[in-house]
């Protein structure tokens, strides 16, 4: 029997990455990603809008590229997993939150002064994800980095 565990998501970024590291110096990057899907609502005829809002947790170089390049209202391209942690609050309540677990990023807003787009900014987060390096068969020529 297979199982799965994927999540794919193309949206908003609600706030500025925060950025911590553990004791062993390890980035780790927490942020909030909105996705809305637009629908035609059956009654009135009008155009909906459903937000939906997610907690992405991104580790090591992922959470550096989020760090440098990711802020409150970029788009991005979150590929990972579910994840639930459950811990105790201060009350002794027993408390449950689900989140992504981002495994790959694509940044896809046009940098600045930039015509090209944001592919020459995806590189960079793609590759430093995989371990990649610049003679990495998916890496761009140098000449293509920032």
């Amino acid at each position: 029997m297979y199982s799965l565990n994927r999540v794919t998501l193309l949206g908003n970024l609600g706030a500025d990455p925060e950025i911590r590291h553990l004791p062993s110096g390890i980035p780790v990057a927490n942020f909030r990603m909105a996705t809305t899907e637009s629908y035609k609502d059956k009654t009135t005829g009008e155009k909906r809008d459903q937000t939906e809002w997610h907690s992405i947790v991104a580790w090591r170089g992922l959470a550096e590229v989020a760090e440098k390049y990711v802020k409150k209202g970029s788009k991005v391209y979150i590929e990972g997993k579910l994840r639930t942690r459950q811990w105790q609050d201060k009350d002794g309540v027993q408390r449950y939150s689900t989140e992504i677990q981002a495994d790959q990023m694509i940044l896809l807003d046009r940098p600045s002064g930039d015509r090209s787009g944001g592919e020459a900014q995806a590189a960079p987060a793609q590759r430093q994800a995989a371990g990649a390096s610049a003679s990495s068969p998916t890496a761009p020529p140098p000449e293509e980095e920032m």
